[in-house]
């Protein structure tokens, strides 16, 4: 059957309906010979997508990157998940909770590539990646290096432990356009000496998109008896990598971003030789084995519904497809970058490179100040983003997801071609 033979046999042209569970799973099935590459392109078939979501009216949403919604499919699942549990009360705390709660983490170690005991489901990034740093086992005088552009919060943890355990922290800032891979490696490399212990550095940067070369900047380390945290809370199912490929010591994300599970959900990984090194964020009086990675995984009553919508985000994941996903992405932002970036007074924050970027970028407009352009863009053409000014990056964070349209990235190059 042939793309417009099914989209109407399946109704869907003519009643503009939803996109349940079943047409999806027929519509992918069509188009199942189709590459990534070409089909990143099919409007027609990513407007069908779109009728997955239930998107609000009022605004073009290209702030996907806090809160990147679940799609009805996955919504579902979670209100039945909650009206479960809520059934079932008690009894399933005390009984089936935890056993649930590894399951799900060793369904995502499995797409992630990982074994499934390194890792534990968390309730965001920022709570991952602070475990570790507010749990390495610092001395006064010992080093820490990270970038100006890593997330506050994480830094904030670092210039906490400073004022806790007299550490030094050391301070990058990485160009918003590199030449080279040896340029952002050199740049880590330059502030390591003798008593740095842990390297902090960002899989993808959350204010412009870059994504760095952490294999390397992770043998760089390692190589100087360094080790290395990577924040990765934008990379996970955005694009397609391997954990252990990284090499990196300990990795954190946000689940609710890009892999759309609902809000409160985190990953982290920790190389399982380590384990033992970590002090927990909260203390457990169940017994664990020094590595058993369950030991910083105590934090008290949680909607536990939320860790069993794990499952069901990875399977419409799968079910879209990495490459699919990912070459949508990347040519969702080709398509206005490239449309605006030799234009007067614009300004790309982000690299063009394949390697260097995927769906997020960055623009602003010279002499415009971020939070500005931000609300103009929100009041004159009802674009809603993300101002950023701070670390070297000036401009609005352009994020969007697979249900957005060539039309609605439309809208944005004329308001810069406009605003400009």
């Amino acid at each position: 059957m042939d793309k417009g033979s099914f989209l109407k046999s399946a109704g869907l042209i003519e009643t503009g309906g939803t996109m349940d569970p079943e047409s999806l799973g027929d519509l992918l099935k069509s188009f199942s010979s189709v590459s990534s590459s070409d089909l990143a392109s099919d409007e027609e078939f990513w407007a069908e997508i779109r009728k997955g979501y239930r998107l609000k009216p009022d605004f073009i949403n290209l702030e996907n990157g806090y809160y990147n919604f679940l799609p009805q499919q996955i919504l579902e699942k979670y209100i039945e998940h909650t009206k479960e549990i809520n059934y079932e009360g008690s009894y399933y705390m005390r009984t089936v909770q935890v056993g649930n709660k590894k399951a799900m983490a060793a369904k995502l170690a499995a797409l992630l590539g990982c074994p499934s005991d390194e890792v534990i489901l968390t309730r965001n990034a920022t709570e991952s990646l602070d475990m570790i740093i507010s749990g390495f086992d610092w001395k006064r005088g010992d080093e820490a290096v990270m970038a100006e552009q890593d997330y506050p919060t994480m830094l904030a943890m670092f210039r906490q432990v400073a004022d806790r355990y007299g550490i030094v922290n050391k301070v990058i800032s990485v160009p918003n356009h590199p030449t080279s891979d040896d340029e952002i490696v050199d740049l880590y490399a330059g502030s390591i000496t003798e008593k740095t212990r842990l390297l902090m550095v960002c899989q993808m940067i959350n204010i412009t998109g870059q994504i760095l070369p952490i294999k390397k900047i992770c043998d760089m380390a390692h190589k100087r008896g360094v080790k290395v945290m990577v924040d990765g809370a934008h990379a996970v199912a955005h694009f397609r990598f391997s954990l252990p490929d990284l090499d990196c010591d300990f990795y954190g994300s946000s689940l609710h971003k890009w892999l759309s599970v609902p809000l409160g959900s985190g990953m982290l990984w920790v190389r399982k030789e380590l384990i033992s090194t970590i002090w927990p964020l909260f203390a457990t009086h169940e017994h664990h084995e020094p590595d058993d990675i369950a030991r910083l995984n105590h934090t008290g009553t949680l909607p536990c519904h939320t860790d069993l919508a794990v499952s069901d985000a990875i399977d419409y994941y799968n079910m879209i497809g990495s490459g699919r996903k990912e070459a949508r992405l990347r040519y969702l932002k080709d398509y206005w970058m490239t449309r605006v970036k030799d234009l007067p007074h614009i300004v790309i924050n982000t690299p063009f490179e394949k390697s260097r970027s995927c769906g997020i970028a960055n623009v602003g407009i010279k002499g415009m100040d971020p939070i500005v352009m931000s609300e103009r863009l929100f009041e004159n053409y009802r674009i809603y983003t993300a101002a950023i000014d701070f670390a070297g990056v000036y401009g609005c964070r352009i994020t969007p997801n697979i249900y957005t349209s060539s039309e609605e990235l439309d809208v944005l190059v004329r308001a810069l071609h406009e605003m400009r």
